[in-house]
């Protein structure tokens, strides 16, 4: 069974890190761009940061630039999101996909599986 599993998530006060992981099963992502998306509460899904099969390319949303880098183990079979100097306003529920199209852009209709999400919150 093929499965994008997020984890990582949790409660951070402003200015704290968490790294999400996203953990694939059932299929090798050694030939897939990965993203990692995040949507708040009445908001619409964004981009947060998206990279290429081979880690070469990677491509950050502004507002998260300089503060989130996204990395992968292939040999794991994880992406990974380090997010630093959190802010409330990044408080969303955060999604991983996987997109064959092999671009590091965070086009949405670009990534083809999706996991389930994990919640971030940041507050006080």
């Amino acid at each position: 069974q093929l499965q994008l599993v997020e984890s990582g998530g949790g409660l951070v006060q402003p200015g704290g890190s968490l790294r999400l992981s996203c953990a694939a099963s059932g299929f090798t992502l050694d030939y897939y761009a990965i993203g990692w998306f995040r949507q708040a509460p009445g908001k619409e899904r964004e981009g947060v940061s998206c990279i290429s099969s081979s880690g070469g390319s990677t491509n950050y949303a502004d507002s998260v630039k300089g503060r989130f880098t996204i990395s992968r183990d292939n040999a794991k079979n994880t992406v990974y999101l380090q997010m630093n100097s959190l802010k409330p306003e990044d408080t969303a529920v955060y999604y991983c996909a996987v997109s064959a199209s092999d671009q590091a852009m965070c086009v949405m209709t670009w990534y083809d599986y999706w996991g389930q999400g994990t919640q971030v919150t940041v507050s006080s």
